[in-house]
C-alpha cells in the first residue's frame, strides 16, 4: 500500500505540473479546475503515504528522508490551497515535481534516523519547525518567480511566464505575506525549543539552532528593510533566498550529518 499510495502521488503531481507548464507555453487550453483536482489527488495520496512511513507501532520516525516528504507534501499543500484563492497556479511547475521526488526518497533511500515517542511540548516544537521551513519554501520559489518577472519587465518581454502571472505589486505583496508567515512561525518555533528541548548539546542541536537563528536575523532584516526602507524587488529575492539557504544547512544539513556520516 506504501508503494502504491506513493507511486500514485507521484503520477498525479507530475501530471499536475505537466499540464500547468504546457498550458503556460499556450500547447493546450485546459480547465485549470482539472490540473487542480490532479494537485489534490496527488496530496491525498501523499497523505496516505506519509502516514505509514510516519507512524510505527513503538513512536514516529522522522529521518532526514521522512521529514522532507513531510515537508515536500506541505509545501504542496500550501501552494494548492493559496492557489484556490490567488493566481499562483505555475508555481504548480517546481513544487509539484520537488513533493514527489521527496515522496519518493522517503520510500526508496534508505531510512535514516530512529523511532521516537515525543512529549507534547517537543511535537508541537518540530511542527512549528516543519511549518516554517514548508512556508518559507514557498516563499523562495514566489522569490525566483518574482525576479523572472521583475528581469522580463525591466527587458519589456511581457509575454509567456509574466502574461500569467498577477502584477508585479501583486506578487511582491504575497511574497512579503509569505515571509511574515514564515518568520511568525519560525519565532513560536524557536520559543518552544528553548522551552521543551532538554540538552541541545546531547541532542546535536546547537549546530542546527545557529543556523536557524541566523535565518531568522536574515528574514527580520529584509522584513525591517522592507517596512522602513522600501526594499523591493531583486533585494527581496537576495535576502529571501540566503535565509532560505541558511534554513536548509540547519536542518537537513544537520540531519544528513548526525544520520548519514553519525557525527
Amino acid at each position: 500500500m506504501l508503494t502504491i499510495s506513493t507511486l500514485l502521488a507521484v503520477v498525479f503531481y507530475f501530471a499536475a505540473a505537466s499540464i500547468q507548464f504546457l498550458k503556460l507555453k499556450r500547447r493546450i487550453t485546459l480547465n485549470g479546475s482539472i490540473i487542480k483536482g490532479c494537485a489534490i489527488a496527488g496530496m491525498l495520496m501523499h497523505t496516505f503515504a506519509l502516514y505509514l512511513v510516519l507512524h510505527r507501532p513503538d513512536g514516529i520516525n522522522l529521518g532526514t528522508f521522512i521529514a522532507g516528504s513531510l515537508v515536500g507534501w506541505l509545501v504542496a499543500g500550501v501552494v494548492v490551497i493559496s492557489s484556490l484563492r490567488q493566481q499562483i497556479d505555475n508555481l504548480y511547475i517546481g513544487v509539484l515535481p520537488m513533493a514527489a521526488l521527496a515522496a519518493l526518497t522517503a520510500i526508496w533511500l534508505p531510512n535514516l534516523g530512529t523511532t521516537k515517542l515525543y512529549s507534547g511540548g517537543l511535537l508541537l516544537h518540530i511542527l512549528l519547525s516543519i511549518l516554517a521551513y514548508s512556508i518559507f519554501t514557498v516563499a523562495t520559489f514566489q522569490a525566483f518567480l518574482l525576479s523572472m518577472q521583475d528581469q522580463a519587465l525591466k527587458q519589456h518581454h511581457t509575454r509567456g511566464l509574466v502574461s500569467s502571472l498577477p502584477p508585479l505589486q501583486t506578487m511582491e505583496r504575497l511574497l512579503f505575506e509569505m515571509l511574515w508567515i514564515g518568520i511568525s512561525l519560525l519565532t513560536a518555533s524557536l520559543i518552544t525549543g528553548f522551552i521543551y528541548v532538554d540538552d541541545f548539546f546531547a541532542q546535536h542541536l546547537v549546530h542546527k539552532t545557529v543556523f536557524t537563528m541566523l535565518a531568522w536575523l536574515l528574514y527580520a532584516v529584509l522584513l525591517w528593510g522592507h517596512k522602513v526602507q522600501g526594499w523591493r524587488a531583486q533585494k527581496a529575492v537576495r535576502w529571501t533566498i540566503s535565509g532560505f539557504f541558511l534554513l536548509m544547512i540547519g536542518f537537513f544539513g544537520s540531519k544528513m550529518v548526525i544520520e548519514v556520516l553519525n557525527l
